[in-house]
């Protein structure tokens, strides 16, 4: 049904622009009032001020006691910004060591199928395990702690549609890092993103015909076992009503999934000699990706279009492009089940993979190696996504009329 929906907001727009071929204003999709208005409530200074509040537990990393204590601070947040009804959900973590990888707790990068396209790689994508790497003492002092293996555990909260609670869309972004650093950029800058949606939407003169869930991640830098903890014990439990005649819906089902994802930093290919330029690079873009393998590839493909031109209606500075090689990122567990997209900074395997942001998994991953350009295209990702979600919702405020929706 949903995916009748997308189809039909994205044919919509195209049929727009087909009727007035000569006339350039009209060529431009149009926007919606209530979701203008919302994406009109995100702010560049409050979004870099929940990054910096990210950066004060270190890297996050994940069995740790600084990542429990980001897990309570994100959810005294989400509490505080009205939504409320916050849970967790509770896994273990036991990985065991192989000849091959005597210590878990320090895993590299793995490509998934179809997304690597490791060709003219320049520079190296690594986890840096040097805590001497780090020249700011402080921030070693944060990092300090082992990862313990054992339970673990990852905060979500929902918005629910007040004619559809039966529905939802899944809006995720990773709490976790690695590499002895403040996990700025991967991924405090994608958390701060959910976390800004979270309270714009959780305001009460905001309401959505359908659910939206708020999901922060843990564990992501293992291999996505927090997404995929969360799809193995969620998603035979969607639609399902409980109690039974309550109308509630713990789990409600699933309309697709957006995961966020490293979105700062954009300043091009390193150059011959392995440098990279200081700035963000003229073309930089919303990149938004996914699988063309994975089982709901065209519902997938079909999201991304929408979120392109969600792009197009909303977002102030950078215009959006679409990749179809998904991979890394904890949309993977939900691509064989529901639509999912993955929005970034870079394509994750052509790009990103090749060595385009030299801060991944590095000591400069701090908050102060980003710049108010590279903080505005997180920000533009967010107006995307607040658009897209907001008109796929059917999102409503109390000071606006549905009279001037499209």
């Amino acid at each position: 049904m949903r995916t009748l929906a997308l189809t039909a907001l994205f044919l919509s727009a195209m049929l727009s622009w087909a009727q007035a071929p000569n006339n350039p204003a009209a060529l431009a999709p149009k926007p919606d009032p209530v979701a203008t208005a919302l994406v009109g409530r995100l702010d560049l200074e409050r979004y870099k001020a929940t990054i910096k509040g990210l950066t004060q537990f270190g890297d996050r990393r994940q069995g740790t006691a600084r990542n429990r204590a980001a897990i309570d601070w994100i959810e005294e947040k989400l509490k505080s910004y009205g939504c409320t009804n916050t849970e967790r959900i509770h896994y273990e973590y036991n990985p065991p060591a192989t000849p091959a990888n005597p210590n878990p707790a320090n895993q590299s990068t793995i490509y998934g199928p179809g997304g690597s396209r490791r060709r003219g790689v320049r520079t190296s994508d690594s986890v840096n395990t040097d805590p001497m790497k780090q020249p700011d003492e402080r921030i070693r002092e944060l990092d300090r702690e082992p990862m313990t293996p054992g339970p673990r555990e990852e905060v979500y909260c929902t918005k629910i549609g007040a004619t559809h609670p039966d529905e939802m869309y899944i809006v995720a972004a990773h709490m976790d890092g690695h590499g002895w650093n403040e996990a700025a950029n991967d991924d405090g800058s994608g958390t701060a993103l959910v976390m800004e949606l979270a309270r714009i939407f959780s305001s009460p003169d905001v309401q959505t015909e359908r659910s939206i869930r708020f999901a922060l991640w843990n564990n992501e830098e293992t291999g996505t076992n927090g997404a995929r903890a969360y799809v193995a014990q969620r998603k035979d439990l969607q639609g399902k009503e409980s109690p039974a005649g309550s109308g509630k819906y713990p789990e409600p089902k699933w309309l697709g999934m957006i995961q966020h994802d490293m979105m700062l930093f954009d300043h091009g290919a390193p150059r011959k000699d392995g440098t990279m330029s200081p700035q963000q690079r003229p073309e930089a873009d919303v990149n938004i990706e996914y699988q063309m393998t994975a089982k709901f590839a065209d519902a997938a493909m079909l999201m991304a279009h929408t979120w392109q031109l969600a792009n197009e209606k909303y977002a102030t500075d950078y215009p959006a492009n679409i990749g179809p090689h998904m991979t890394n990122t904890d949309s993977g567990p939900f691509q064989d089940v529901v639509a999912a997209i993955s929005v970034r900074e870079a394509e994750r395997g052509a790009q990103i993979g090749n060595g385009w942001d030299p801060h991944h998994h590095q000591p400069t991953d701090v908050f102060t190696t980003f710049n108010d350009d590279d903080f505005r295209l997180g920000l533009n990702a967010a107006q995307t996504t607040l658009g897209a979600i907001a008109e796929l919702t059917g999102a409503k405020m109390a000071s606006l009329t549905a009279g001037g929706r499209n």
